[in-house]
């Protein structure tokens, strides 16, 4: 080998270890990631992060991944919700905004919507979710869908203590008393 000249891997040749530290770092990081949604209860998404993580895991993990793919199938169909009507699937988004589970509350007034587009109170739930997240055009957007399809929502909002984070914005309030703008 020449002076100064740096020897580089080919193909076949292992890899340096510094390179090999940062892969198998992600990797971990990757595998930790997947746990933790696990704890989380959050099963979907650690069966994807685990189903990801497998093909190319450390011979010493997979095992235990194809262990903690079992266990989050297990949990999947053991908790698959069966929702009598959308109004019950309504009030369990409810039940997850209230709790703090914004992300999987917005799923469920998704699903809800998708299968019934003019279901006013998946609108006014989101609307609720979005004025506890802090996000106004997304809250205005659907409490203005919620009372097009249901003026009714319209009284109800007005006392709802939820939208407490926007009650400032004129916007809300000419949403909510229209016949004084």
């Amino acid at each position: 080998m020449a002076f100064g000249r740096k020897k580089t891997p080919v193909d076949g040749e292992a890899k340096p270890a510094a390179s090999r530290n940062v892969v198998l770092a992600q990797e971990m990081q990757a595998y930790q990631s997947a746990v933790q949604l696990m704890q989380q209860g959050k099963f979907e998404k650690a069966l994807a992060a685990f189903e990801k993580f497998l093909p190319g895991a450390p011979a010493l993990l997979q095992e235990r991944c194809r262990m903690y793919i079992a266990a989050c199938q297990r949990q999947i169909n053991q908790h698959q919700r069966v929702f009598n009507t959308p109004e019950e699937q309504c009030d369990y988004a409810a039940s997850l905004v209230n709790s703090g589970d914004y992300e999987d509350a917005r799923e469920q007034y998704f699903a809800i919507l998708d299968k019934h587009p003019a279901a006013d109170y998946a609108f006014y739930g989101l609307a609720i979710l979005e004025a506890v997240t802090g996000n106004v055009e997304a809250c205005l957007d659907n409490l203005n869908r919620a009372i097009e399809l249901n003026p009714r929502n319209r009284t109800q909002a007005r006392s709802d203590t939820d939208f407490q984070g926007v009650f400032d914005d004129p916007r809300f309030t000419e949403l909510l008393y229209p016949e004084i703008a």
